[in-house]
């Protein structure tokens, strides 16, 4: 299942000036510096202080896969946040977002319509305050379900009813999400 927060983080990433650390003693360091010592890295990355250490000192160079995930993402999140900020408030603000995504889409609509779900693939730009909305409740903390209603409620808005101008009152669900892309 397609985690609507890790796509959102990894569009940010495609706004960054400069390219993050790549190699895993550099993430390390980074990290060191940002929560300003091994300890706070240890915790956040579920390994002993001692190993942060060894990294750090270019001693221990190859994590195991699950160990280098962790890494990297905890390092994409805080890389350049001046910058992620920008993008996303002009995305807030201007721009919108746009979706790309391969679903399962399911209606709610009047007797006698064809709202049974079907696979549809949907490639849709959202407007400025649907952006804002999935930026805000990520920040506070939404569940995927809340998120997943957010993009719902927009994709139905701009995709099935066209602006109002057309199905009136159907209620769109956004179910098993087999691939979804998100650009701001």
């Amino acid at each position: 299942m397609v985690d609507i927060g890790n796509t959102l983080d990894q569009a940010a990433v495609l706004h960054f000036t400069r390219p993050a650390p790549k190699s895993a003693p550099a993430q390390m360091r980074y990290l060191v510096r940002q929560l300003k010592g091994t300890r706070a890295v240890a915790e956040l990355l579920g390994v002993s202080q001692r190993t942060v250490e060894r990294y750090v000192k270019d001693q221990l160079k190859r994590p195991r896969h699950d160990l280098a995930e962790r890494l990297a993402a905890e390092t994409r999140k805080r890389w350049q946040p001046r910058v992620r900020e920008r993008a996303r408030q002009q995305a807030a603000t201007k721009g919108g977002i746009f979706v790309s995504t391969r679903a399962r889409f399911g209606f709610t609509a009047a007797p006698g319509s064809s709202d049974d779900p079907r696979i549809r693939y949907v490639n849709q730009a959202l407007p400025p305050d649907y952006a804002a909305r999935l930026f805000d409740a990520q920040e506070a903390g939404a569940t995927e379900q809340q998120l997943r209603a957010i993009l719902a409620e927009g994709l139905g808005e701009m995709y099935f009813r066209d602006r109002g101008r057309r199905a009136a009152g159907l209620r769109v669900e956004f179910t098993d999400i087999e691939q979804l892309d998100l650009d701001y």
